[in-house]
């Protein structure tokens, strides 16, 4: 079963491959990457900002996240909201999202419609007004968005908590959208100063995948954005965060049905060089724990042993800085917040101890190698990877080597980086208690990335 699940796996990657990419850095140093897929008449077109919640000092947290916010409400030639108007009316959509490790804004649309999302991101890029009366409009906005994402949903007010006692230096340990002390005080001159700094062209890479020609997107890509003049970056100083040398532990009690538990240890993730096999080690190791069905948290814990009502584990490798492997869940009826960390801290030893077995190491490989094929099979979710790559600082081409380096991984890698990170002075732990009678809220997805 795995050896063809797997050859299909390679068979779908090397037809993905078949589309060429192509690339051109224009004079002002916008970065132009453009992917053919001509399976269909669309476009994507996505514009990455270097610029993220990791780059805000304190005291300016969210900021970036308002940035995108405001971006919607008017420059020089459009009237507030006249951007998404005009995409609507062309039968396109629009949106955009901010991370700790970027600002993104992306256009879908059909491809004879791409000028039409060059010419208007160009505009922005240089001409935003931020008119004061809009930004207290939007402000106000943001601030109810924290209260219903964040301060109303128990499992992210934890997940923020964690991040908090995960990291003590490095920007990681503030919210995307910002604490709240920090918003209230935040006004449309912070913004300017902030557009100012980091809105050019080069700090930015735009993302074209779609039915296109490269040449001719080259071309439209010269004429809207090249009268954007570069601006001069200094790339704001980050404090690496120190190796932890202890465990830590936070614990909070909030509005909730059940109680929630977050797990978490400091990984590496991919460079530029990408000569360590750690991070593949780590992502199969993640397949390991939450990879499907067959996984051995939904396998033992939540059918075998009814411990957890659910229980997962996430990693991403890419990230401008060193990130986490965390392990989540919620205890059965019946059981309690306790017993499902002692079964988790026990999934975390057996892999340091034992290798895990090649059928298990086969199985996950197939089904992340699979996952990663399937992924592309959107023109969105291929510029995706473009521009997640591109802004971590890495090769986009690294895309292309994820089958042979998964493919790679024994079952020594996976102990070694378990016996490496998975390490109790490494762990975070964070626990949420709920209130007594209080209703129950949908689960929320971890992670720090908002969108309007």
């Amino acid at each position: 079963m795995f050896t063809r699940l797997f050859a299909l796996s390679v068979l779908l990657l090397a037809l993905a491959g078949c589309s060429q990419t192509h690339e051109t850095t224009l004079p002002n140093g916008l970065r132009v990457i453009v992917k053919e897929d001509h399976r269909s008449p669309v476009v994507v077109s996505q514009i990455w900002y270097r610029i993220g919640a990791q780059d805000e000092p304190d005291g300016s947290t969210g900021i970036s996240h308002v940035l995108e916010h405001m971006m919607f409400k008017g420059t020089q030639k459009l009237k507030p909201n006249e951007f998404s108007r005009i995409i609507a009316e062309h039968g396109g959509r629009e949106n955009a999202f901010t991370g700790y490790d970027y600002t993104a804004y992306y256009q879908q649309l059909e491809k004879s419609r791409l000028p039409i999302s060059f010419e208007l991101e160009a505009e922005r890029m240089r001409n935003l007004t931020l008119d004061p009366a809009e930004f207290a409009k939007e402000i106000k906005v943001v601030m109810e968005e924290r209260r219903l994402r964040t301060d109303d949903q128990p499992e992210a007010l934890a997940f923020e908590k964690f991040m908090s006692t995960a990291y003590t230096v490095h920007s990681y340990k503030n919210p995307v959208i910002g604490w709240m002390s920090d918003l209230e005080k935040m006004r449309a001159e912070d913004l300017r100063a902030w557009y100012e700094r980091w809105y050019a062209p080069n700090n930015a890479t735009l993302v074209v995948v779609g039915d296109v020609n490269p040449t001719q997107v080259f071309t439209l890509a010269r004429k809207y954005f090249s009268p954007v003049p570069r601006r001069d970056l200094a790339p704001p100083a980050q404090t690496p965060e120190p190796p932890q040398a202890a465990e830590r532990r936070v614990r909070i009690s909030a509005p909730a049905e059940v109680p929630y538990l977050l797990l978490g240890w400091h990984v590496p993730v991919l460079t530029v060089d990408d000569k360590s096999n750690e991070p593949y080690a780590l992502d199969v190791l993640a397949g390991i724990l939450s990879g499907g069905n067959s996984a051995r948290l939904a396998s033992e814990l939540v059918r075998g042993q009814k411990l957890a009502a659910n229980a997962d584990a996430s990693y991403s490798m890419i990230s401008r800085s060193p990130s986490m492997l965390m392990l989540d869940g919620t205890p059965a009826p019946g059981r309690t917040i306790e017993e499902l960390e002692l079964a988790l801290r026990a999934q975390a030893t057996r892999l340091r101890d034992e290798p895990v077995t090649e059928d298990e190491l086969n199985r996950v490989k197939a089904q992340v190698v699979a996952g990663n094929v399937y992924s592309r099979d959107s023109v969105f979710g291929q510029a995706m990877e473009i521009g997640q790559l591109v802004t971590a600082g890495l090769d986009w081409r690294l895309k292309d080597k994820f089958v042979h380096r998964i493919k790679a991984i024994t079952a020594r890698d996976v102990q070694t980086v378990a016996r490496k990170y998975l390490v109790d002075e490494n762990l975070t732990v964070a626990i949420l208690d709920p209130k007594p009678g209080t209703k129950a809220r949908p689960r929320s997805s971890l992670g720090g990335g908002h969108v309007r």
